[in-house]
């Protein structure tokens, strides 16, 4: 039993790695990373930076991928971000909610 519950724990693990991946992989081929980082600010925010803003608001998902597509200009700082229209909303979302899992 102790063999099983701790092989399926290293399936969920080795999943959300894939997931994560595949993910940040979105960001990427996305274009967010020309102007993002993960961990430091580039031309715009850390992405961790943003995910510790909008950490418990309830429409953080849904505002950031409005934001991802759309652009956004005064939220942080004086260089805006522009539209991204390639990105279709539900590649936002995908990446909104990536965002946010990041600690």
């Amino acid at each position: 039993m102790k063999r099983v519950l701790i092989g399926a724990v290293a399936a969920s693990a080795l999943l959300l790695a894939g997931v994560a991946q595949a993910n940040a992989d979105l960001a990427k081929s996305s274009g967010c990373l020309n102007c993002h980082t993960v961990e430091t600010k580039l031309v715009g925010p850390a992405l961790k930076e943003i995910a510790a803003k909008y950490a418990g608001q309830a429409d953080a998902s849904a505002y950031l991928a409005d934001k991802i597509v759309k652009g956004s200009n005064g939220v942080w700082g004086p260089i805006p971000m522009p539209p991204n229209a390639a990105v279709s909303p539900e590649n936002a979302k995908v990446l909104a909610d990536f965002i946010l899992t990041l600690k």
